[in-house]
């Protein structure tokens, strides 16, 4: 099998989104190295190493430097880790997740060099030196980039000569759990009704402000937020008796958690953070075939503004919420057809077929131009070789 080194700026068992949805499936055809970040402890530097999956390597650096991600001063242990595992993937794919890592591809010697842009990082709080400057290098140097969603794509499109659009997907089996409201959790069945819930990651594109608004409006909503609080304060959240803070939860169970609530929700901050961002959850909400309500994201707005509500201010989130809570049977049986029409074109499944076949086709495009090649000098010594039999 041919290898796949990636090099991520998210780890392996930290909130489960599209690298894990991708890398699991594609870990059937490639033997796949999933670098993360360098975590810091005093001592010799070492490689922690764990296989999630068959043909799937997750390793995580641990080294002697207090610096974040993949800063210039963890490069020199890296580069010796990276040398090291290269022993066993002769000419591997590398596959970047975040453009820092770039200079480690010089301890490689790369097949293809792949970029799955799914988030515009430098759009992120407290965004590492040098980010700008790396991804303009990695778009010039990448045979392909894929982006996770049509905002992204159309920021990258004129960058790279082999730009690929990949919206985040969806594991439809997995969410549809949902559908049986009796997997509810206890910690869920336990909460008053109605229940308007949010997963994912707390951080800078979160609005605390609609769910402290939400909150107060209507006490007898139970609102809960599931989901690690990264990158900010947690004393900026609000803290009400009727918000319950689940924090991070495994993939695994958010089916659990869906089966027990009323209304999905996307109170995303309109900011700089959300400016291209595609929310895997929009697929996954549907799934559950629950009523969603989302701030203007630009990404939610052209794809799924037929069937998810969309709101730009704290009043105007509550009142949609207030009509998905009233919702017409029919008006909803309207909305779940919708959404069953939508899902049925998509799939994580296809999403990492699709780009296997790119890669497929990058392979058939050398050997096409290495035979090209040999062609043209094969007709070339034969034509030198007729010249010296005339003379």
């Amino acid at each position: 099998m041919n290898s796949i080194f990636v090099f991520s700026h998210l780890r392996w068992d930290f909130v489960y989104q599209r690298p894990q949805h991708l890398l699991s499936r594609l870990a059937d055809k490639y033997r796949i190295v999933f670098f993360e970040e360098p975590e810091f402890r005093e001592g010799p530097a070492t490689i922690k190493t764990s296989k999630p999956l068959p043909n799937l390597t997750v390793c995580r650096p641990v080294t002697p430097v207090d610096k974040p991600g993949f800063h210039d001063d963890q490069l020199p242990y890296l580069r010796q880790m990276v040398r090291e595992l290269s022993e066993d993937h002769e000419d591997p794919y590398v596959w970047f997740y975040t453009p820092m890592a770039l200079p480690l591809l010089e301890e490689l010697q790369p097949r293809r060099v792949i970029y799955d842009c799914m988030d515009e990082l430098s759009a992120f709080k407290n965004p590492p030196t040098h980010l700008l400057e790396r991804e303009d290098a990695l778009l010039k140097r990448a045979d392909i980039v894929f982006t996770g969603g049509p905002s992204l794509y159309q920021a990258k499109k004129h960058r790279n000569p082999n730009v690929h659009c990949f919206p985040s997907s969806v594991d439809i089996i997995h969410f549809r759990q949902a559908l049986d409201r009796n997997i509810a959790l206890p910690s869920q069945k336990e909460l008053g009704q109605p229940r308007l819930g949010f997963y994912g990651v707390i951080d800078e594109r979160f609005d605390p402000e609609i769910v402290r608004q939400m909150a107060d409006v209507h006490p007898e909503w139970e609102i809960v937020l599931v989901g690690p609080v990264v990158k900010i304060d947690p004393e900026t959240l609000p803290q009400r008796t009727n918000i319950s803070y689940m924090g991070q939860q495994s993939y695994t169970v958010l089916p659990q958690f869906l089966a027990a609530w009323d209304v999905c929700l996307m109170p995303f901050a309109m900011n700089e953070s959300t400016k291209f961002i595609s929310p895997t959850k929009s697929l996954e909400y549907m799934a559950a075939e629950l009523p969603i309500v989302s701030t203007p994201v630009k990404d939610v707005v052209d794809l799924h503004s037929d069937v998810v509500t969309i709101a730009s201010t704290p009043a105007e989130f509550i009142s949609a919420c207030e009509r998905a809570l009233t919702m017409a049977a029919d008006e909803k049986l309207k909305m779940i057809r919708m959404m069953r029409d939508k899902l049925s074109r998509t799939s994580w499944t296809v999403t990492a077929e699709s780009m296997y076949t790119l890669l497929e086709q990058l392979d058939e495009q050398d050997v096409a131009e290495n035979a090209a090649r040999f062609a043209v000098a094969a007709k070339a010594s034969d034509a030198t070789r007729a010249k010296s039999v005339r003379k």
